[in-house]
């Protein structure tokens, strides 16, 4: 049986902007090949064509870039949108989410992540998490929230990676967040306060 023996990377992070768009379709991996995958559309509302038209879009008329790109040795391997919460219907619409969070306008929320299969649990997320912290805190956040997933209180024995898109609670409490309220068993908010 061969040992996985996976070794800590120190990614470089930065925003998103016009400039790094090939990067962030490379990190995307196969699934830059279809246009309405989920392109991280999934809290949003948009009239585009597809989904990867949305979100190419929204890199290029940010103000302030939406997400955060890392690199290790100058390859992007991970991405993770973070974004003022009042730009995501999808959160402000969601019941349960209603019940769990406070209505504050300077709150931010980091909606997904995507990290090339060979770069996970190398921690990329925690950094990527990180960098988020000081992306909102530099734009005025009072606090980054994030809907996360609670693998130990999963029904399946099994879970996928594609399942794992919001991240993982152990991620998030690496990175200083801590839960302030559940929508369901396995499924925590987490928050950091800035």
């Amino acid at each position: 049986m061969t040992e996985d023996r996976r070794v800590s990377v120190s990614p470089i992070i930065h925003p998103i902007t016009p400039e790094r768009w090939d990067d962030l379709v490379l990190v995307f991996g196969r699934r830059a090949l279809d246009p309405d995958s989920c392109w991280c559309q999934r809290f949003r509302d948009h009239d585009d064509t597809s989904n990867r038209n949305a979100l190419h879009d929204e890199v290029e008329r940010a103000v302030v870039p939406i997400g955060l790109l890392a690199y290790v040795d100058g390859r992007p391997v991970g991405w993770a949108r973070v974004a003022p919460r009042a730009t995501l219907p999808g959160i402000l619409k969601n019941r349960a989410l209603r019940r769990v969070l406070d209505d504050d306008p300077s709150a931010w929320w980091v909606t997904c992540f995507v990290i090339l299969p060979e770069y996970r649990g190398m921690g990329v997320g925690p950094a990527l998490l990180r960098g988020a912290g000081e992306h909102a805190r530099g734009n005025g956040a009072s606090v980054i929230d994030g809907h996360r997933v609670d693998v130990k209180n999963l029904q399946a024995k099994r879970v996928s990676g594609s399942a794992l898109f919001t991240g993982t609670v152990a991620t998030f409490e690496s990175a200083g967040f801590r839960e302030i309220g559940r929508t369901c068993p396995s499924r925590p908010v987490m928050r950091l306060d800035l």
